[in-house]
């Protein structure tokens, strides 16, 4: 039996989402680098895993209540979900931070230079996500929800022109890394989006935005990663393997 130490963070998450926390208050990526195992993570970290498995414990220990077990649900849901809650939310919101951090520069730019970077990796992740999230909804989610209804009819799945759901995925997950990378970046400049003496209140709306942005795209890739792609990928050899 696999021990604690030695599992993918990203499948602890995956089993318990409030575990989620533990990661993002140590600062430990769970969603873009969740095939880490605790004591990888940990020795990055430069934290004893044992700290780690003890909160983790802990708040297993909790009553689950109002926890949604997104492992149970069948793929072609989960990726509605995606595409309904995280994709609208992140066109949603990014049209809001553009006009935000555009009006930050202009009134706040020449004594906190730093808001210029935090723009430019913003808008930089915001063109990328449209794409990445149309590449999704296009190509990568119609076939995950075809292969869904092939094995509930029991009937064979025609192979995509891409050849394996496993060649999108893992182009989705390498830009997932790239957009993980980009929002520490932005925590960095925004020193974990801490807002300056000075600023107005569109600063520490921008700043509390951006952060939930942040969050919210950590779930949504921990969503993908840890849950819908990998599972997606057994489905589909399951289908091979009965045809």
């Amino acid at each position: 039996m696999e021990s604690l130490v030695e599992k993918p963070i990203g499948q602890i998450v995956a089993e318990d989402y409030r575990t989620a926390l533990i990661f993002k208050n140590h600062k430990i990526d769970f969603c873009c680098q969740g095939n880490r195992s605790i004591q990888e993570a940990a020795e990055k970290s430069k934290i004893e895993p044992q700290v780690l498995i003890n909160e983790i414990n802990a708040i297993k220990q909790e009553v689950k209540e109002g926890t949604v077990d997104y492992k149970t649900w069948p793929l072609d849901l989960l990726a509605d979900y995606i595409e309904k809650k995280h994709h609208r939310y992140v066109v949603e919101k990014t049209a809001i931070l553009k006009a935000y951090l555009e009006k930050l520069c202009k009134v706040h730019g020449e004594r906190h230079p730093e808001l210029f970077e935090i723009t430019h990796h913003f808008n930089k992740s915001a063109g990328e996500l449209a794409a990445h999230m149309q590449k999704e909804e296009i190509i990568l989610f119609p076939t995950i929800r075809k292969m869904v209804q092939a094995k509930q009819n029991g009937s064979k799945m025609e192979k995509p022109h891409f050849g394996t759901v496993q060649n999108p995925i893992q182009m989705m997950m390498t830009e997932h890394e790239n957009e993980g990378e980009r929002f520490r970046l932005i925590d960095e400049l925004s020193n974990n989006y801490t807002p300056p003496r000075d600023a107005c209140s569109t600063y520490r709306v921008t700043y509390a935005l951006l952060q939930e942005f942040e969050n919210d795209l950590h779930q949504h890739i921990h969503l993908e990663n840890n849950i819908l792609f990998p599972n997606s990928t057994e489905l589909e050899k399951e289908l091979i393997e009965n045809a």
